[in-house]
């Protein structure tokens, strides 16, 4: 496939693993990008920029394709200056991209720009989109109400909210919730998208690093089988409907602190839980495109099935005018 996203990166398929906390990881994103698509490491994955960078050059000896660092701008996983710090080891790395969530990347932007690495930035926000598009975004990633992980509260779901910001932006744009199969990205590109970007689909893949429970909770559930916790936090989160997630509402419901959720959801928890295979242990992020999920394919086979199905369903429609 040719699309503006996949000339700008040089990769074959316009099909992005997103950040996926605690499984973007070399084993994994090297996977994604041999296959033809791009993948993704996280640096909270990582306790320091020192060991960030250790796993930049493992990255390297699994793949000479490109890929992206996703940098999260949450003052409780990196602060401050340290964030030059990871963006000076994809500097000196060759790193492909650079995408950044959460607060205003704007004092980083120069930085990253200046030495040569392409900014993504995901947003949940057509007003943001086109402001960080302004202030040199070279692609931006759209999240509908469906992603899993941290959805905005607006409540916009994908079809309406990619649709807007590939038309209004004129850089390219990626659709990231409830997108799973090649149909998803045919509709993704009909609307004006250059990509799309997946997560709950990636972790139904034979090569992902987490727990075969895990998978096989994904099959046995469907698009209702999600929750939203942390509303109480302010920082709202669509994660499976497991005992985690009961848990996590019935304290929020009750009134708690951040101090007792981090009992239920640090991110510590979760990665422990993906090792052991105690799906109810923690909080695990999967968006409801669960319903569309029905096997565990090889990375390699899921993007040639999504291009190939894409292709056919653009043919289908093609042939009704």
């Amino acid at each position: 496939m040719k699309t503006r996203f996949t000339e700008l990166m040089g990769i074959q398929h316009p099909i992005v693993q997103g950040g996926m906390q605690n499984l973007g990881v070399p084993g994994f994103a090297s996977v994604v990008s041999n296959a033809g698509g791009m993948g993704t490491m996280n640096i909270t994955c990582y306790t320091s920029p020192e060991e960030f960078h250790e796993a930049v050059k493992e990255m390297k000896t699994l793949t000479d394709k490109p890929f992206i660092v996703n940098i999260s701008l949450v003052p409780d996983l990196t602060k401050g200056d340290e964030i030059f710090r990871y963006i000076d080891v994809c500097i000196e790395e060759g790193v492909a991209a650079i995408e950044t969530a959460g607060a205003d990347p704007s004092r980083f932007i120069p930085h990253i720009k200046d030495n040569g690495i392409k900014l993504i930035h995901k947003t949940p926000s057509a007003k943001i989109a086109k402001r960080m598009e302004e202030k040199g975004a070279d692609v931006i990633t759209i999240a509908g109400y469906e992603v899993a992980g941290h959805p905005s509260t607006d409540g916009i779901g994908t079809m309406l909210i990619a649709n807007k910001v590939a038309s209004t932006c004129s850089v390219p744009v990626l659709a990231a919730g409830g997108i799973g199969d090649g149909k998803g990205l045919a509709a993704a590109l009909a609307l004006g998208c250059e990509g799309v970007v997946m997560g709950t689909r990636f972790v139904a893949t034979a090569e992902c690093p987490i727990s075969d429970n895990h998978k096989q909770w994904i099959l046995d559930h469907g698009e209702r089988d999600t929750a939203l916790t942390q509303k109480s936090i302010k920082n709202m989160a669509r994660v499976a409907n497991n005992m985690a997630a009961k848990l996590t509402l019935e304290m929020e419901a009750r009134g708690t602190n951040l101090q007792e959720l981090m009992t239920v959801i640090a991110g510590r928890i979760s990665k422990q839980c993906y090792q052991n295979g105690n799906v109810d242990g923690g909080i695990f992020a999967v968006g409801p495109v669960m319903g569309i999920i029905n096997d565990i394919r090889p990375v390699q086979q899921l993007l040639d099935d999504m291009v190939a199905e894409a292709e056919a369903a653009s043919k289908r429609v093609a042939g009704m005018f």
